[in-house]
């Protein structure tokens, strides 16, 4: 059986920081790619008028495993989260680190981002009617688009918040039984070659549940479950490690394929299930892939990284505000759509750094935003 010994030189803290910081970056590069694709469920909340299939492509190729990677690593922090806290100073930390600056930007930062977005549609409302507006609830239309209200890109925090409440105490037992015959057994199990790829079942099953689209808390959850049972023992991440190239070319290959076969076929036909079992296998695959090879060849920590990791959760919460309002500006100019993307992408992350660096020096902002002294 594995020691905690073993295991300490395969559950490195750093690359998964790193790997954070990584996804948190590619939030700007991300939502900007949305700005100039027409799809209405492609939500962004300025766009121009035009429709890039490229960009399209692109953003739809990262959306595969942008959010699954946040999740995983959340699920994964937890546990070493629960390595040096109580349960009580766990929850304590959610809510204050957590849900706190949730509240704070779906009252403040939101309702200026989708202000933005009606009068890049033409609407000539002041911002105090649109404000008033705003707590308007349209259960139907959570997006924010048409005014109402919307939870925009903190519903990952407010779904991160509610799972680590309920799954902490299937946590706590995982970790009370780590040295159980059954842990040890189940470790050497999905050690073996391509015994991980089993897990595309439960996904699978969680990801066909019709629940909020894309933001299906079911399948999220278990991916947040799936991060920090991986980090129990060392033997997952070696086999996440072993077959990682492979993962991440057969995602690649995946993605490639159902993006050139569309399958117009009645709902529950067998092209249909094969299509979104496809789906499920490239987003795991990919998530996979990209773990094990940041494992392998992310080891560097150092002042970059602190800074970075420390910057990451108000970068979440700002970013898209900036992003939007560059946006509104620079999808005005006569220039090719490549040229305004790079300056929104440019100007979105030099003035989300900016603000960063001014609200970090002021007590009450680092409280609202959980920036960690």
């Amino acid at each position: 059986m594995h020691n905690q010994t073993t295991k300490s030189l395969y559950l490195r803290r750093t690359d998964l920081d790193w790997l954070r910081v990584a996804a948190v970056l590619l939030l700007i590069p991300f939502h900007a790619l949305l700005i100039f694709v027409a799809d209405p469920n492609s939500i962004m909340y300025v766009k121009d008028n035009v429709d890039s299939l490229l960009f399209n492509r692109i953003a739809g190729f990262i959306h595969q495993f942008h959010m699954p990677l946040l999740f995983f690593i959340a699920g994964a922090s937890s546990f070493f989260a629960l390595a040096v806290r109580s349960a009580r100073s766990f929850l304590f930390e959610r809510v204050k680190k957590l849900l706190i600056p949730a509240v704070f930007t779906i009252l403040v930062l939101v309702p200026p981002m989708t202000y933005i977005t009606q009068l890049s549609q033409g609407n000539k409302v002041s911002f105090l009617q649109h404000f008033l507006g705003f707590f308007r609830l349209d259960a139907a239309e959570l997006s924010g688009i048409n005014g109402t209200f919307t939870p925009a890109h903190v519903w990952f925090i407010l779904l991160l918040t509610f799972f680590s409440a309920i799954a902490l105490p299937f946590f706590l037992s995982v970790r009370k039984h780590l040295s159980s015959l059954f842990s040890d057994k189940l470790a050497t199990f999905f050690e073996k070659p391509f015994a991980l790829y089993l897990l595309l079942i439960p996904v699978a099953l969680a990801a066909s549940i019709d629940l909020l689209g894309d933001k299906n808390p079911v399948y999220y959850f278990g991916i947040f479950v799936l991060g920090y049972l991986m980090m129990t023992d060392a033997r997952y991440q070696n086999a996440i490690d072993r077959e990682a190239p492979i993962s991440l070319i057969l995602g690649i290959a995946f993605f490639v394929v159902r993006v050139l076969w569309y399958p117009d076929f009645a709902e529950w036909s067998p092209a249909w299930i094969g299509y979104g079992l496809m789906e499920q296998a490239t987003r795991l695959l990919l998530l996979f892939g990209i773990l094990g090879l940041g494992h392998r060849f992310i080891q560097k920590d150092g002042k970059k990284l602190a800074y970075l990791t420390k910057a990451a959760f108000p970068f979440y919460l700002l970013h898209l505000l900036i992003t939007t309002l560059g946006g509104f500006f620079f999808i005005r100019l006569q220039t090719s759509i490549e040229v305004k993307y790079v300056l929104i992408v440019i100007f979105s992350t030099v003035a989300t750094f900016g603000v960063y660096e001014v609200f970090k020096r002021i007590p009450v902002f680092r409280f609202l935003f959980g920036i960690k002294k």
